[in-house]
């Protein structure tokens, strides 16, 4: 019997050796993760397909071989979804990187059809050559990947408006476990002929399938902006005049964005070209943005008489009187999380609750946490127009990082305990990958939970797609 060749080797005759990325400092960025917290540099093999057929062949062969697979896009996320864990030997990591064309792009459908590895600027841009909106838009679009923003739901500053990357995706074609491909590239806003598979696959995070290229549907582009920064006295403020923007707006409330003191004032103390937005300092502020493809829609005009009527809790507020000053208030959101790596170590919890309900889970989680840590400082700001807050917790002055760190579990356990008493999200917008599958276990429904280990186990059933993210394992 022939002896068995290296793993690495099986795939450069399959792909070529542009399909595969040699070992040491070429192959270290993809074995890794943003925030550090997982690495594992064991893998048999870091592979490139550059087509679905090549995808399809990679899945064949390891099942054949009895190999794991690590999908991977630009590998932008924050719960390691897409960096290896805890295995060894028997598993590659699978890049779409190479997955990179635009298919096609259909104006008069107001749709596009992109690859999975598209980074998400090039599909905006892909639609704005066209005179259309591709909306989904975050801080990283200029290194994250179509097919992981499907696979992790993402969201972004534009949910209020236009949804999650569910809602956008049209159709999907993807490589299953065994290797087959599902072609539902469809561009139909209406099909009922079946269950919708695509979205089991929007959000599974590669457990399920490896998403290779998708459908979206597009938008009139934008023709007209207006954007204010609004200092407020309470966050119960925020949220009444969030719905009152929306009501006499048009509903044309793009982006509302909630932030605390303590977060403004770390963008400020740390981030270069952030200053004071306004001339008092007030303890939280809303960032709203509205947008229209109407010419001549008189944005700033609506946005001045809904914030000049609404005098309860608002203590000042500035509307930008062109781009640069609109980008100056974005730069202030967009440099938080940055900024806070400066100010000392700290807890991220990615979470979700009813708007209405944002007031009293402000308050009940900051008090848990300052029970059980006496000093620390909350680091609140987010989505709140789509009850979607980032509730990061900076160390108490003085204290040891590594000290703080160590309290990483507690404090986590704290916040997320009182999101479920608003049956809320403790995974927002980041995924579970394989930073949560324990809160999975421990907090989810049982029934919920058996249902995606019956998911799991239909369309992976010897568990080679992404083992050990999303799904947790059975009650022993």
């Amino acid at each position: 019997m022939a002896a068995r060749q290296p793993v690495p080797t099986v795939f450069r005759q399959l792909l070529g050796d542009a399909g595969v990325v040699e070992p040491g400092d070429a192959s270290a960025a993809y074995l890794g993760e943003r925030r550090g917290l997982f690495a594992d540099r064991s893998v048999a093999a870091v592979v490139r397909p550059g087509s679905t057929d090549e995808v399809a062949v990679v899945l064949r062969q390891c099942a054949t071989d009895g190999l794991t697979v690590i999908p991977q896009g630009g590998n932008t996320g924050l719960c390691g979804g897409a960096a290896p864990g805890t295995e060894s030997g028997g598993t590659i990591v699978l890049s779409l990187e190479r997955l990179n064309t635009i298919r096609a792009v259909d104006a008069e459908n107001f749709s596009l059809t992109a690859e999975a590895g598209c980074t998400l600027s090039a599909v905006q841009q892909a639609a704005a050559a066209v005179d259309r909106l591709f909306p989904l838009s975050y801080a990283a679009e200029a290194d994250c990947q179509i097919g992981g923003n499907l696979a992790t739901n993402a969201g972004g500053m534009n949910v209020l408006r236009y949804g999650n990357a569910r809602e956008l995706a049209l159709g999907l074609e993807v490589v299953l476990a065994d290797g087959q491909v599902w072609d539902g590239l469809r561009a139909l806003r209406k099909d009922n002929s079946g269950y919708d598979l695509r979205d089991l696959f929007i959000g599974a995070e590669g457990t399920l399938g490896i998403i290779t290229a998708a459908t979206f549907r597009l938008y009139p582009a934008v023709r007209e902006r207006a954007t204010c920064i609004v200092g407020l006295d309470d966050v119960a403020s925020a949220v009444a005049l969030f719905a009152r923007l929306r009501a006499e707006s048009g509903d044309t409330i793009t982006s509302c964005e909630l932030m605390g003191r303590m977060p403004l004032e770390t963008a400020i103390a740390y981030a270069p070209d952030c200053h004071e937005p306004l001339p008092a300092q007030h303890p939280w502020y809303l960032l709203v943005e509205l947008s229209s493809s109407a010419r001549d829609s008189d944005l700033a005009r609506r946005l001045e008489r809904a914030l000049a009527e609404s005098r309860d809790g608002v203590g000042d507020y500035r509307i930008a009187s062109n781009a640069d000053q609109a980008t100056d208030f974005w730069r202030l959101r967009n440099r938080i999380p940055e900024a806070q790596k400066s100010a000392g170590a700290s807890i991220k919890n990615d979470i979700s609750v009813p708007i209405a309900d944002m007031p009293a889970f402000l308050q009940a989680a900051s008090e848990a946490v300052i029970a059980r840590c006496e000093g620390v400082r909350i680091c609140a700001f987010g989505h709140i127009g789509d009850g979607n807050i980032h509730f990061n917790l900076t160390q108490p002055a003085g204290m040891e990082p590594s000290v703080f760190l160590a309290q990483w579990e507690r404090l986590t356990q704290a916040v997320h305990d009182v999101v479920m008493g608003f049956r809320g999200s403790f995974a927002a917008e980041h995924g579970v990958g394989q930073l949560k599958p324990g809160e999975v276990a421990r907090l989810k429904d049982p029934v919920e939970q058996s249902l995606m280990r019956s998911l799991k186990a239909a369309l992976d059933p010897d568990n080679r797609l992404n083992p050990g993210k999303v799904v947790p394992p059975r009650p022993s």
